[in-house]
């Protein structure tokens, strides 16, 4: 069949025929599977089981969440990978997702029910999508999401294991990637007071963190054939590790006797009310304000 997809007053249709949004039967919503897909967003999975649970075809599912035939079938092929929230958002309004559907993709609940003038529901609005015990265990997802970004910021001590050395954590994958990024480094400064009472912290010479510090600049200089890449120096006690990777960010902490990779991670996705990603972020951009630029 062929089908010509059109827009009529915010709604797709085929051949003139509205088309309403598509959706899993209830029970389906519920199956472990399908929440264990929403968990980890992945969503190739989520188009592959409303296929098997609703009898959707890719064409029904691409009018039903404003994409392409082809573009749904790049992510159900695992091609494609889908990281920005307005997508998200379309998605989960296009399959009619219930609110504990969305609230596991890390969406707030139907526009619908937002709309009403209830008291503000904290866990309607869930950014923390998920929390790893170390970073070990979310260097695939962190790996994930820096591959397909446009956007990678780090905070960090030295950061030779994230991005630093050869094979660091993100380093290879920045490599792999097909398009332009631009990515923005801070780095504890090896002459500050504050390198010094890190370096007590963790139970290492300041010439030892100083000199691992250095290292990892250098290195990043070579990273600017790849990439649009700055780096800067910041002279404050390190407390936050964050990557993030457009909408979504990793938080670790750092403190007395651990270092940042031992920390819980926490991922963060932003969504249109959370405060923290936005009160992270707005971090980050106050400690390059008043960082020094090295690369």
């Amino acid at each position: 069949m062929l089908f010509h997809l059109q827009a009529d007053g915010g709604k797709w249709s085929t051949m003139g025929t509205p088309l309403l949004p598509t959706s899993l039967p209830d029970w389906a919503w519920e199956r472990a599977d399908v929440r264990q897909a929403l968990r980890t967003r992945d969503v190739g999975a989520v188009f592959r089981y409303v296929q098997q649970y609703s009898g959707a075809s890719q064409a029904r599912i691409a009018a039903a969440v404003g994409m392409t035939q082809a573009r749904v079938n790049e992510i159900i092929n695992r091609r494609r990978e889908v990281s920005r929230l307005d997508v998200y958002e379309r998605i989960a309004d296009g399959l009619n997702m219930p609110d504990d559907a969305r609230h596991l993709l890390g969406l707030a609940a139907g526009r619908e029910r937002r709309s009403g003038g209830a008291a503000f529901d904290l866990a309607a609005f869930p950014e923390v999508v998920r929390v790893y015990s170390a970073q070990a265990s979310a260097r695939e997802e962190i790996q994930q999401q820096v591959r397909g970004a446009e956007q990678l910021d780090i905070l960090a001590v030295r950061g030779l294991g994230l991005i630093g050395l050869n094979d660091s954590m993100l380093r290879a994958h920045l490599r792999a990637r097909s398009g332009r990024l631009r990515a923005r480094v801070l780095l504890l400064d090896p002459e500050a007071p504050a390198l010094a009472l890190r370096a007590a912290e963790i139970g290492e010479s300041t010439e030892s963190l100083a000199s691992g510090v250095r290292l990892a600049e250098t290195r990043l200089r070579e990273l600017s054939g790849i990439c649009d890449i700055e780096v800067y120096r910041y002279a404050m006690l390190p407390t936050w590790r964050l990557i993030r990777a457009d909408s979504i960010m990793f938080v670790g902490a750092f403190d007395a006797g651990w270092e940042g990779h031992e920390s819980a991670t926490y991922k963060v996705m932003e969504t249109p009310h959370g405060p923290l990603f936005r009160g992270f972020r707005r971090m980050f951009e106050a400690v390059v304000r008043g960082a020094q630029r090295t690369v």
